[in-house]
């Protein structure tokens, strides 16, 4: 007894954070990670690292840092790997990886990190109507949780556009601007040169694989639940597939060397932040929240490049932050108090249908007793 309840305690103790909240403050953290990934990978290219050497690099660095994780940790949850596994491995790194690391570089080199933030926020969109049509987010619109998730929804892209596209009235103006000036940061957002257009177009190839791949890996989990796994295995295939790509594009020898410190630190920042760390987190967070609830926080990312810009960089704060900051808190309240609504709901349904098929069995066990003996009143059945 003394052993049991000494276990018991040490689990409590271990377990003390509720994992909805834990979900919420690794999906915070996330965003944070990706809105530095953003100015990092900008000064990458402004600096000439090739836009195939990098996402090589890039993945390199997180396959060595998930491998011996997901080797160590989930020797009893890794299922038996077959051909059918291998397959969809291939799949999600084509379009988790390949497709979607691709798009976005090719999109940040023609426009700037704010704008490619910006555009991001679509992803919960786009998310949210690919796991309607696949029937893997239910939403009921006779239902008031499914009328929260989907206004929530709608309101989380509308305040970062509010962020993106209306200034209004300045609320707040550092003096003196905490920035000093340099050419780098300068060049940052210059996009000079380069085809606007095509890189909006790159772009939103890089919010549809993205979607694409948050909603596609949601049955993949619920099949083989080892999540580090399952990301080493996209890694791994995804260095193969950027391989074979910069093998026929990239001809410059050269480009495959790293020739500066600042080269050096972007790649190691997206290997560890934007894909080891990044890719962990967030398989981690799609098999317990699901798609919908990881791809809603993604505007949050807009409304922190815009305080860390306001910040560090002295740009001042207009009343459209205020607004789409409003916006954005609303949106994840209604999409996360719909998802608690459509889980408890749920929980009814579970228990009243429980108690229907107790009710059913206790009738049917009367009904059996009363054939086995149908000529003994009622007084004989009370004894």
């Amino acid at each position: 007894m003394a052993d049991t309840s000494s276990s018991v305690t040490v689990k409590r103790m271990g377990c003390s954070m509720p994992e909805r909240l834990q979900l919420h403050l690794a999906m915070l953290a996330l965003q944070f990670g990706y809105a530095g990934f953003h100015v990092v990978s900008r000064a990458a290219l402004n600096m000439g690292i090739s836009k195939l050497v990098f996402p090589v690099y890039r993945n390199i660095i997180a396959f060595l840092l998930l491998v011996p994780f997901a080797y160590f940790f989930e020797k009893k949850d890794r299922p038996p790997l077959n051909l059918s596994f291998l397959v969809q491995f291939f799949l999600l790194a084509v379009v988790g990886i390949t497709a979607n690391q691709g798009f976005y570089l090719l999109g940040l080199d023609n426009t700037s990190p704010t704008f490619a933030s910006a555009i991001q926020n679509s992803v919960p969109a786009i998310t949210f109507l690919m796991a309607a049509i696949l029937r893997i987010e239910q939403v009921r619109l006779n239902r008031k949780d499914g009328i929260a998730k989907l206004v929530g929804t709608l309101f989380c892209v509308a305040g970062a556009s509010v962020i993106t596209l209306y200034k209004g009235p300045t609320i707040y103006s550092p003096a003196p601007p905490l920035q000093t000036t340099s050419p780098l940061l300068l060049s940052l957002g210059d996009a000079k040169g380069k085809s606007w257009t095509l890189g909006c177009l790159y772009l939103i190839g890089h919010c549809l694989s993205w979607s694409g791949w948050l909603v596609l890996q949601a049955p993949v989990l619920k099949k083989y639940p080892a999540r580090l796994t399952v990301t080493s295995y996209q890694c791994f295939f995804g260095i193969i597939q950027f391989l074979v790509i910069a093998a026929v594009v990239e001809r410059d020898p050269q480009a495959w060397l790293i020739h500066s410190g600042g080269e050096l630190f972007s790649v190691f920042y997206a290997g560890v932040v934007a894909s080891g760390i990044a890719f962990a987190v967030q398989i981690w967070c799609i098999d317990r929240g699901g798609p919908v609830f990881v791809a809603v926080y993604q505007p949050v990312q807009t409304l922190i490049v815009a305080i860390v810009a306001s910040i560090a960089l002295g740009e001042e704060f207009y009343l459209g932050g205020i607004i789409g900051a409003v916006l954005i808190i609303l949106g994840l309240y209604l999409v996360l108090w719909g998802k608690s609504e459509e889980r408890k709901f749920s929980a009814q349904k579970v228990v009243i249908q429980s108690t229907a098929d107790h009710g059913n069995n206790r009738t049917t066990s009367h009904i059996k007793s009363s054939l086995a003996q149908p000529l003994l009143h009622q007084s004989t059945e009370n004894v």
